[in-house]
C-alpha cells in the first residue's frame, strides 16, 4: 500500500468522524432527552424504591492504667494492639452475644456485613460503626457492641478494659442510597446509550443521498446535479395532501 491510498483512507475515516459529530450534533434533543430520562429513573428509583441505610458509630479508647502518655514506646504499642481489638471485635463470639442480648434474629455472615472496624493513624481509638434500615436500632446496636467489646477484650487479653469514648448518636440522614450520584450514574448512561444508539444507526444506514455518497460508495463521477425546484416541493405536498 503506497502512501497516497494511505492518504486518502485517512481523509475518509476523518471524514466519517466528522459526519458522525454532525450526525450528534442534530441529534442533540435526543440525546438531551435520553440523559434527563435516564437521570431521573435513577434518581427516582433511588429515592423512592431502595431502602435508606443509617448508620451509628461508637468509639473505644484504648489506654491502660500503666501507659505513661509520655512514653513513645507505650504509645506505639497501644496503636499497635488496635489491630487486635480489630479482629477481636468482629469476631464470632462477640458478634453473637451481641445478637443474643438484643434479640437480633440475624446470622454472624449478614451481621459481619454490617459492622465496619475504623482506627485513625496514629491514634488509640477504633471507631465502631454500625448499619441498619432503622436508625434508632443502629445506635443501639453499636453502643452493645461497644460494651461487649469493651469487656471480652479485657478477659481475653487480660488487661484493663479500653474506655467507651464516645456512644453512638440517632442521625436521621442515611449513608446509603447516594441519590445525587445515582441521578448522575443515571445521566451518564443515558449519554453513552443515546449516542452509542445514534452512532449505530448512522453506521447501518448505506443509503445514498448526496454526490460525495455516490463517489464514495458506488465508486462513479457525478457528472451533474438537478435541484428540485421550491414549486416542485410545494406540487409534491399539495399531491399528499389530495391523496
Amino acid at each position: 500500500m503506497d502512501a497516497t491510498s494511505t492518504t486518502i483512507e485517512q481523509n475518509e475515516i476523518e471524514i466519517d468522524l466528522l459526519e458522525l459529530l454532525y450526525v450528534l450534533r442534530r441529534r442533540i434533543a435526543v440525546i438531551l432527552l435520553c440523559t434527563a430520562l435516564l437521570g431521573g429513573l435513577f434518581g427516582v428509583y433511588s429515592a423512592f424504591f431502595i431502602t435508606p441505610i443509617y448508620e451509628s458509630t461508637s468509639k473505644l479508647y484504648i489506654l491502660t492504667q500503666s501507659t505513661s502518655l509520655t512514653s513513645l514506646t507505650d504509645i506505639q504499642v497501644g496503636t499497635s494492639l488496635t489491630q487486635d481489638y480489630k479482629e477481636l471485635i468482629t469476631s464470632r463470639s462477640i458478634l453473637n452475644q451481641v445478637s443474643d442480648n438484643l434479640g437480633l434474629d440475624i446470622t454472624y455472615e449478614a451481621f459481619l456485613q454490617r459492622v465496619s472496624i475504623n482506627n485513625p493513624n496514629n491514634t488509640r481509638i477504633i471507631a465502631i460503626s454500625v448499619q441498619d434500615t432503622d436508625p434508632d436500632r443502629a445506635k443501639v446496636i453499636a453502643d452493645e457492641l461497644a460494651d461487649v467489646s469493651r469487656e471480652n477484650i479485657s478477659n481475653i487479653m487480660s488487661t484493663d478494659a479500653p474506655s467507651v469514648y464516645e456512644y453512638g448518636y440517632v442521625t436521621n440522614r442515611p449513608v446509603s442510597p447516594n441519590i445525587v450520584r445515582n441521578t448522575l450514574i443515571g445521566a451518564l448512561l443515558g449519554v453513552f446509550v443515546s449516542i452509542a444508539f445514534v452512532s449505530v444507526l448512522y453506521i447501518m444506514d448505506d443509503t445514498v443521498k448526496t454526490s460525495e455518497d455516490v463517489e464514495k460508495y458506488l465508486k462513479l463521477n457525478t457528472m451533474a446535479s438537478i435541484p428540485l425546484r421550491e414549486d416542485m416541493q410545494k406540487q409534491k405536498g399539495e399531491k399528499k395532501k389530495d391523496e
